[in-house]
């Protein structure tokens, strides 16, 4: 598992022989059993000066100086172990005296052993409890003691409790980096970014829907920003492009769903920039100040400020919207409790699909079939089919024990659902009954995307993590996140990008920026 922190100069070199400190330190532990057998710190550091390393002397010493901490630490562990051994034994040795008097001399024996029995039992367990709590609270302890190690990109140690202990090997994060790369930042809003997505039609732009009332569309290879929508007068909280014209669809606070058209030239490719360079820029990006702007501002660029069509029946904010497979029909769904079905040529509304209890928090709609998905706060998801003109059906699944902050469709027969309990379910269209997948996170997930190729699952979380998993639930990786690379506020959403293999995953969220990311799938699918 990749571990947070910046790389350092003594990173590399701390985890090049990870095989070679383990048996180095379970050398150390064994020695503590006995502390005849034990050998002076010093005599210790001599021994270790005479093999071959490769370590810079001032990363020896300071590996040296945690492993006697460690070794200090387990011998105050072990000798508790021990006291603590003998008094459970003492105490059963004594109850069970008890329990065999009284089964001697005593016509009810039988019920008294029984209750001496257990009350050994009891009394056992209430000691092993005690002393599991007084090593995890030793254990806490002594992590934050060596707290250091992870200036070396190593993983958190960890220490298994029985008759003997393990500490864990090294684990760098290189592996994490090579894998998913940040190729492109894309800054230009003045608040939050609700949402993003890629057109599906040439040329292929970025689109990002933000809280500063516009939306936006970037350049994927420059990062520089093309257009501005401007014709919201409420935070846009949502845009998809149309699948064969250069139209966009947002959703916004002022109650109103907007389709424009937008034309757009892509500026010449620069060339690849330096990742490593933007990896370990002095400059922390945290530090910038929250209305400071890089590169081209939205006023400097061409902004349309009137819609084609202009969708009005809601009653509250529209969160999210969508088209419809063809893009003659489009979907919204929005804080009234409704989901409105549209007509876009002549903007009337088709149909009103009620009968969530609670806001809704986003829709969407299947690439190839009429269907549609709804999502709300009540903790289920909906499932709309206008495949048959005549029969509009719905099913409701309640999968979830909180908000349902977003459903989507697969390329298959697939349902995906992300929540605020930090679950993500898989459902399989054709059964619906239960998730044949479940996966479980530490933090609320918010928009989830499924690429459509490999189907891979895209996870932005509260905690500023974005998690790529399997549609099996295996984890894949984690993209890198520090103070100098990746989000530095919550993920709000996710989006692929089939088309370009070199920036093929955007994210954004409220630190006011959209990322794109390249995944190198190949590498990730063969480490699975």
């Amino acid at each position: 598992m990749p571990v947070e922190g910046g790389s350092s100069s003594g990173s590399t070199s701390a985890t090049r022989h990870p095989k070679q400190k383990r048996k180095a330190h379970s050398l150390s532990i064994r020695r503590t059993n006995s502390t005849e057998d034990r050998l002076p710190g010093i005599l210790r550091g001599d021994m270790l000066e005479g093999q071959d390393s490769k370590l810079p002397h001032s990363l020896r010493n300071n590996l040296l100086e945690l492993f006697g901490q460690i070794e200090r630490e387990f011998e105050n562990l072990y000798i508790e172990n021990l006291e603590l051994r003998r008094e459970i034994e003492s105490l059963n040795d004594r109850l069970t005296g008890d329990g065999q008097a009284v089964d001697g001399g005593d016509p009810t024996k039988g019920a008294l052993k029984a209750k001496a029995s257990h009350s050994t039992s009891q009394l056992s367990q209430k000691l092993k409890t005690t002393y599991k709590a007084s090593t995890s609270k030793r254990l806490y302890s002594f992590q934050d003691k060596i707290g250091g190690a992870r200036n070396f990109n190593m993983a958190p140690w960890e220490l298994w409790a029985g008759d003997s202990w393990i500490v864990s090997s090294f684990k760098a994060t290189t592996g994490s980096r090579a894998l998913c790369q940040l190729l492109k930042e894309y800054v230009g809003h003045r608040d939050g970014i609700w949402d993003l997505s890629v057109s599906r039609t040439q040329p292929v732009v970025l689109g990002t829907a933000s809280a500063d009332h516009s939306a936006l569309l970037w350049s994927i290879e420059t990062g520089k920003c093309l257009l501005r929508y401007a014709g919201h007068a409420g935070s846009v909280n949502s845009i998809k492009f149309h699948p064969t014209e250069q139209m966009a669809l947002t959703a916004s606070g002022d109650q109103t769903a907007h389709i424009w058209r937008y034309m757009v030239q892509l500026p010449a490719p620069q060339p690849p920039p330096d990742v490593s360079a933007l990896c370990d820029d002095d400059q922390d990006s945290s530090d910038r100040e929250e209305g400071e702007v890089d590169g081209d501002g939205p006023c400097e660029v061409p902004t349309i400020r009137v819609a084609t069509a202009t969708l009005k029946s809601h009653q509250g904010v529209v969160i999210a919207a969508d088209w419809l497979v063809g893009g003659r029909q489009v979907v919204t769904a929005s804080w009234d409790r409704a989901a409105n079905l549209y007509e876009v040529e002549t903007s009337e509304l088709v149909h009103a699909l009620t009968g969530h209890d609670q806001e809704l928090t986003h829709c969407c709609t299947h690439p190839t079939q009429r269907l549609v998905v709804t999502s709300s706060r009540d903790t289920t998801f909906r499932l709309w089919d206008f495949r048959d003109p005549s029969i509009h059906s719905v099913n409701v699944f309640q999968g979830h024990t909180d908000t349902v902050t977003s459903a989507v469709f697969t390329v298959g027969d697939n349902v995906v659902s992300g929540s605020d309990d930090r679950t993500v379910k898989v459902w399989d269209l054709k059964n619906m009954r239960s998730p044949i997948t479940t996966i479980r996170t530490d933090s609320a997930v918010n928009r989830i995307s499924v690429s459509a190729n490999q189907r891979i699952i895209a996870l932005p979380h509260d905690n500023r993590q974005v998690r790529l998993f399997d549609m099996s639930g295996v984890r894949l990786a984690r993209l890198p996140r520090s103070n100098r690379m990746g989000h530095r506020r919550m993920v709000c959403c996710t989006a692929w990008n089939e088309e370009n293999q070199t920036c093929n995953l955007f994210t954004c969220g409220f630190d006011r920026q959209a990322i794109g990311w390249n995944i190198n799938i190949p590498a990730l699918l063969q480490e699975k």
